[in-house]
């Protein structure tokens, strides 16, 4: 887990095995995720700005399949190539992935 005295940014994940592509976290979320041809989730990976993280928690915890993760990862100059560590909105299980 990151210490609370560092910075960090937050990501957001699908988990590719659990997305059934309903397609909810592209339509909550259109900034940071699209959807391919078959209606998967496309996600551009960049950082989350502080306005878009009540929207990607919203987008989160609508997935019925509980498949968009957020992710805290360290910001700085390695540019969060450390494994992430989960971090579940209200009512959203983390399911642990492996790097």
């Amino acid at each position: 887990m990151v210490s609370t005295g560092t910075p960090v940014v937050i990501r957001v994940q699908v988990d590719p095995i659990a997305c059934d592509a309903y397609g909810y976290c592209a339509e909550l979320l259109p900034e940071r995720v699209t959807l391919d041809e078959w209606g998967y989730p496309i996600v551009d990976g960049s950082p989350l700005s502080a306005e878009l993280v009540g929207l990607a928690t919203r987008a989160a915890n609508a997935c019925p399949r509980r498949a968009v993760l957020l992710h805290q990862v360290p910001a700085g100059p390695t540019g969060g190539r450390r494994p992430p560590a989960a971090v579940a909105p209200a009512g959203v299980t983390v399911r642990e992935m492996a790097p």
